[in-house]
């Protein structure tokens, strides 16, 4: 991703023509609570795996080629995604964008219950030509895997982050891992991201610095999915992404910390 990659309401309002928009709310939101005008509705468990072995992982390569393809996206279109939800689920879906290969891909600042306040939104769904979507492999992949992982947590130029509740994290935890809520990013009153200057606070005091690299991981890779915006977003450049998360560390009989 790229530094610019999080945008505000006001630079969305002036470009809604030019960009397409995804709202990942469930359907049940998007028709009967309404939407930002033209966006289409690609509801987050749609993308998420259903496979009871790795359930919540990456949807596979034919299912999201369906899922874009069907909603009028291609794969050179510039996407622009929101939620209710302080952009965790949009984020979800830019992420497994980029790992699929498509380019251009922005983060809401904010979300639905944030945009309504000040900009129009509507029940009125847009007119939709399904269209064929081709998956790219990326020119560079975030993911890594559990040996990556683990030579993370034996390395001081790296940092292994925990993105869940601290209440999670004291449970158990990857070894060696730093605890950041995703929730300490976010703003309560402009449901968005606290300031550049905040931000960088508030990971720096945790030690997650630019200078290291930086492996991310949750329990099902969503909520280091808005992390990974995050730290794109400040301009990290060295950005590992467990897919697997704790859900594979655990089958795998990975060891946890609880101190």
């Amino acid at each position: 991703m790229h530094e610019n990659v999080v945008v505000s309401a006001d630079w969305l309002a002036e470009r809604l023509d030019e960009v397409r928009v995804v709202d990942v709310r469930d359907d049940w939101e998007y028709e009967g609570i309404g939407h930002l005008p033209g966006a289409v509705n690609v509801p987050f468990d749609r993308f998420r795996s259903a496979d009871a072995d790795d359930a919540g992982m990456l949807p596979g390569a034919e299912t999201w080629a369906d899922l874009l393809g069907g909603v009028g996206i291609g794969e050179d279109d510039v996407v622009v995604a929101y939620d209710d939800m302080h952009g965790v689920f949009a984020a979800r879906f830019l992420v497994t964008a980029e790992l699929y290969g498509h380019e251009n891909l922005y983060l809401l600042d904010g979300d639905f219950s944030s945009w309504q306040n000040d900009h129009e939104t509507t029940t009125d769904a847009p007119d939709i030509e399904p269209i064929e979507y081709a998956v790219r492999d990326p020119e560079n992949s975030p993911v890594v895997g559990r040996e990556e992982v683990e030579a993370a947590a034996d390395d001081s130029n790296a940092v292994l982050v925990d993105t869940r509740t601290p209440e999670e994290f004291a449970e158990g935890h990857l070894p060696g891992a730093v605890n950041v809520d995703w929730l300490d990013l976010v703003d309560d009153e402009t449901r968005g991201l606290k300031p550049r200057d905040e931000l960088r606070s508030i990971l720096e005091a945790n030690g997650v610095t630019p200078d290291r690299r930086v492996v991310l991981y949750c329990n099902t890779a969503r909520r280091i999915s808005h992390t990974y915006v995050v730290l794109s977003y400040l301009g990290y450049d060295d950005i590992g992404f467990y897919e697997g998360s704790l859900t594979e560390w655990m089958e795998t009989d990975g060891e946890l910390e609880t101190k």
